[in-house]
């Protein structure tokens, strides 16, 4: 007997495009590009997928008529794995950037990231601003900053991850498979949670494996560096949207290596930025507060 799950609303269209040598997985909800009415496009965080924006663009309450893209980044999802034994930054600002010259090459666009994606879209978005109208990052809060020092020893660690095989727990069925996700979560209900699954997994041999490339568990040997972060910031020219949970703590990521202290000054170097803060809500806003966020969204973009 199938489990109950979620009803979706706007059902997406799913197809792939090629973008940069790889065979990437695009979702679509709404017609056709409209020239009055820019794009929003959606882009999910680490080991997410494309698909969990549904929640929300079930919830945008003048949709259909605005088209909303949302996509699985390079090694999640249904898009291709780089085949490489690493994943890097700049990959993903290239791939954003061939999304848009594919699906809205004259238009500027919305442009909306959560975690990762809010990260990538805030260096893009300075990067190139004259293909950003408005702009909204879903708790992208960046990484602590680090120390030339860490150096070898970040490099030392990738080496040593080099030479292991990375793996991703497997389970045995969709109702592990949502139940790991509210584990996780333990604001998503289980019949979102039973929604989510079947785009979060697939099954192989018997058992369902998360849509991600093990790769993405290996140490990045690269420091982030936050002064060259704050660069791309600046040049922001889009208004932005920040937005995130009450619940959210983020000392549960960095403990004290990433004061919020730090995270505001980071912040103040964005021209123009309106705040919004998610009453019960932690870092998988847009799975505990579909409706506020959507309503939100919609009034910043209006």
């Amino acid at each position: 007997m199938t489990a109950p799950t979620y009803l979706a609303r706007r059902t997406h269209q799913s197809r792939f495009i090629e973008l940069r040598g790889l065979r990437h997985h695009v979702l679509q909800w709404g017609g056709r590009l409209d020239a009055n009415v820019p794009t929003l496009v959606m882009l999910h965080g680490w080991m997410d997928v494309g698909a969990s924006f549904q929640f929300v663009v079930d919830a945008l309450q003048k949709q259909p008529a605005r088209q909303v893209i949302s996509m699985d980044w390079r090694g999640f999802g249904l898009t291709a794995g780089s085949g490489a034994d690493a994943y890097w930054f700049p990959d993903y600002l290239g791939d954003l950037d061939a999304l848009l010259d594919t699906l809205s090459p004259e238009q500027p666009v919305d442009l909306l990231g959560h975690s990762m994606g809010g990260n990538v879209v805030m260096s893009y978005a300075g990067v190139r601003p004259d293909r950003v109208r408005r702009l909204i990052n879903l708790e992208g809060f960046g990484l602590p900053e680090t120390q030339a020092s860490q150096a070898p020893g970040r490099l030392a660690k990738w080496l040593d991850d080099l030479k292991q095989p990375q793996e991703l727990k497997s389970y045995p069925d969709l109702a592990a498979v949502a139940a790991r996700l509210m584990k996780t979560n333990p604001r998503l209900p289980a019949l979102k949670a039973a929604w989510l699954a079947p785009h979060w997994s697939r099954e192989v041999g018997g058992a369902w494996h998360i849509l991600a490339d093990p790769a993405h568990k290996r140490a990045n040997p690269m420091l982030y560096r936050k002064d060259e972060i704050l660069a791309t910031w600046a040049r922001i020219d889009a208004p932005l949207l920040w937005v995130e949970g009450a619940c959210t703590d983020l000392t549960k990521f960095w403990g004290t290596r990433y004061p919020r202290s730090d995270f505001e000054s980071r912040l103040s170097v964005v021209p123009n930025v309106q705040r919004q803060i998610l009453a019960d809500a932690g870092h998988m806003l847009h799975h505990d507060q579909p409706e506020a966020l959507a309503a939100a969204i919609e009034s910043f973009l209006s």
